[in-house]
């Protein structure tokens, strides 16, 4: 079936438009924050995978570390398991990190390699007690529980991944007694991208991007405007403000910008990366 010569306009000018950025990426690394509502529906979950594919055969090396908030608490749910979130953090008993680290390691992490895979990547799972990709340890703040903050990774296991495979990072840190800590997993992925010195972050979202006072998208800030927002707390709430807290200390450690995107949208992170306008908010340096 032969498509209109609109479409067809249209479909030449976004892939003309991606040629200067498919070769200033090429070689480069991009880490993606992989996480809500485009973990949640079939489509997106496909089109994510075989968008990551893409980027990895066109010489771009992504990283992928996932979330899994929304399955976390289905499963939570399941087992009527009530918790509860200081700050965007989830308060993480016992009881909750041992569903937390099923989860995120044994079923998301699983179900992304094999996606990668179905859509002919070669993806490494970087994930469970085994790898113990994370050293971490417990944070000061004890009300949140089972909640830990990264000491090191093992970066050489991420570089040596990349070469010919994508590596997919559980956000799930591991103590010297190697008992599982529940790590938010954009500062996962803000730690990863510092270490590697990386191109740029993507952190996918289920809004269309940081937002003013009034609601309205902020497109670009650079990080001084980005410190200064996250100290109102009338601008920025609930979990944009890990979020945006782990960029700030990612363009502070080197990493030239980061970009807050709307997952809803399909194909989000290639829109972001190789066209003009994007779909989100960029931060740079």
């Amino acid at each position: 079936m032969a498509i209109s010569k609109k479409s067809a306009e249209n479909i030449s000018k976004v892939l003309s438009e991606a040629l200067p950025y498919i070769q200033k990426f090429s070689g480069k690394t991009i880490v993606i924050k992989y996480g809500g509502s485009a973990m949640n529906e079939n489509y997106l979950r496909k089109s994510f995978a075989r968008d990551i594919v893409l980027m990895k055969t066109v010489g771009i090396n992504p990283i992928i570390v996932h979330g899994g908030g929304p399955q976390i608490q289905k499963e939570l749910d399941k087992k009527n398991i009530k918790s509860n979130f200081i700050k965007g953090v989830r308060v993480t008993s016992p009881e909750i990190i041992n569903s937390v680290q099923e989860v995120l390691d044994n079923q998301v992490n699983k179900e992304i390699v094999d996606l990668i895979n179905f859509w002919g990547g070669k993806a490494q799972p970087l994930a469970g007690k085994r790898c113990n990709f994370i050293n971490a340890k417990k944070i000061s703040n004890k009300q949140l529980g089972e909640v830990g903050e990264i000491i090191n990774i093992k970066k050489k296991l991420i570089i040596n991944a990349s070469k010919n495979k994508i590596p997919v990072i559980s956000p799930i840190g591991w103590n010297k007694e190697l008992s599982p800590l529940n790590i938010n997993g954009d500062s996962v992925a803000c730690y990863v991208a510092s270490a590697l010195k990386a191109e740029k972050i993507i952190l996918m979202t289920d809004v269309a991007g940081i937002k003013d006072k009034t609601g309205k998208k902020i497109s670009e800030m650079s990080l001084f405007e980005a410190k200064k927002i996250i100290k109102d707390k009338n601008s920025i709430k609930g979990g944009m403000l890990p979020k945006l807290s782990s960029i700030i200390n990612c363009l502070k450690k080197g990493v030239s910008n980061a970009h807050v995107v709307d997952g809803r949208v399909p194909h989000a992170v290639l829109l972001e990366i190789l066209t003009t306008k994007g779909v989100g908010t960029l931060i740079s340096n």
